[in-house]
């Protein structure tokens, strides 16, 4: 039988708004969109809501969900140094315990599918047990290809029989000074989808280009010796961002970078609040999305960013490009929320499934209150969705035609419980930042 969930605003984003719209959903595929009044089935209104498309993280770190603030402040090679140091502290139960949490908030924001990058595997294990649909990169580390193969089946062993269609593993060889050529390599020769950090600090740049600075005793324990080039243009000498890889951050790449990414066939993910709080920069989007880059949206980890909310991490995605670019039309309020929705799926590869309401399409849909907002009565649906929207404001989050939250019914008490434990074992003997 199918169902319509019926809004004020409909916004498919792979074309306009339908006001007092309607999405017919049949089992887990969406059926139409149009006015609610011309759809059939059993009628869900949503009054004072619009309803987009299930939003895509494209970035994450769900096991350090219960990261927040540590070395905040910190050059980015002595945060990462803390980040290390932390992560000693706990062991796996711990990590999945966190992801569990990080899942919960990610469904609570709208979020319906996930790029993460998993230490431990723990991701992938938290995404099946919540139903959230996501893409794991087991991550992977050093010079040595065998030992990078031997860990990465390690990890896909422990977590293998426990995941459901909607969880596949990817690999992430973890960035270009913590990875050799050679493990870049391998990663790609496993044929999954490959995702990795790039370009991301001053930091990182100069021990690519000079072999000193903050991250050269992390690359030295790693085995990675200075390319004598930057992080762009060795991973491309070395064959290593193509299609299938998404590189996450390119904060620093110039004009010339740029081109040689967008013929490289890889894909980018944005994540401009971790970029800002960790004084990285504001990445180039506007030239990437002009030069016909993927480009999608995450939102890192509350390590490093303030938290899983991917409506907020599109406002300041449109706030930073402005402030960039010193132009008002640098990013606009559409491009934001694609960058959130069908923008993340392209850098996934997955546009022909999700990121939009098309029929045909998985039926993952977000419903946003916006009643008492600001922008009501609603003028622009989608200008008030980017600039009042926020994950508190996330009535329902539906999933293939399932409701996998719904504010005021899903608190998780045991979830947050467990992943304040994990957190007090870490500040129980927590070393002191440098």
């Amino acid at each position: 039988m199918s169902v319509v969930y019926a809004a004020d605003w409909v916004i498919p984003v792979d074309g306009p708004p339908v006001r007092d719209g309607g999405v017919q959903v049949d089992g887990e595929r969406i059926v139409a969109v149009g006015p609610a009044d011309d759809l059939a089935g059993e009628r869900r209104d949503h009054p004072g809501c619009v309803i987009l498309p299930g939003l895509v993280n494209a970035h994450t770190h769900l096991e350090y969900a219960t990261f927040a603030g540590f070395g905040d402040g910190l050059p980015f090679g002595q945060w990462i140094d803390v980040h290390i140091a932390r992560k000693r502290l706990i062991g796996f139960d711990q990590l999945l315990d966190s992801a569990r949490l990080g899942a919960a908030e990610c469904l609570a924001s709208g979020v319906t599918t996930v790029a993460d990058a998993s230490f431990s595997g723990a991701a992938a294990l938290a995404c099946a047990e919540a139903g959230l649909r996501g893409i794991v990169h087991l991550e992977v580390f050093g010079a040595d290809a065998a030992v990078a193969r031997e860990r990465f089946a390690g990890i896909q062993a422990r977590v293998d029989g426990s995941l459901d269609a909607r969880v596949r593993l990817g690999v992430s060889p973890h960035a270009p000074y913590s990875t050799g050529a050679a493990v870049y390599g391998a990663a790609l020769e496993l044929g999954i989808p490959v995702q990795t950090h790039v370009a991301e600090s001053d930091d990182e740049a100069e021990f690519m280009a000079r072999g000193s600075g903050r991250v050269a005793e992390l690359a030295a324990w790693a085995g990675i010796e200075s390319p004598g080039a930057t992080s762009v243009r060795h991973l491309v000498a070395c064959g290593a961002l193509r299609a299938g890889v998404s590189a996450v951050h390119c904060v620093t790449p110039d004009a010339d970078e740029i081109e040689l990414l967008a013929h490289s066939g890889a894909s980018v993910v944005h994540c401009p609040r971790s970029n800002a709080l960790l004084g990285c920069g504001i990445a180039p989007v506007r030239a990437m999305l002009d030069a016909g880059i993927p480009v999608g949206l995450g939102t890192d980890s509350p390590a490093s960013a303030p938290s899983f909310d991917l409506l907020e991490e599109a406002r300041s995605a449109l706030e930073l490009a402005r402030a960039r670019e010193r132009r008002p039309d640098a990013l606009s309020a559409p491009e934001a929320l694609e960058l959130a929705t069908l923008g993340g799926a392209r850098a996934l590869g997955l546009e022909r499934e999700i990121g939009s309401l098309t029929p045909g399409k998985l039926a993952d849909l977000a419903v946003v209150d916006l009643a008492g907002a600001l922008h009501q009565p609603i003028e622009d649906p989608v200008a008030a969705t980017v600039f009042a929207g926020s994950a508190s404001r996330v009535s329902r989050t539906i999933l293939s035609g399932e409701i996998r939250y719904e504010r005021g019914g899903f608190a998780w008490p045991e979830v947050r419980e467990a992943a304040s434990a994990a957190r007090a074992l870490m500040l129980a003997s927590a070393p002191t930042p440098r």
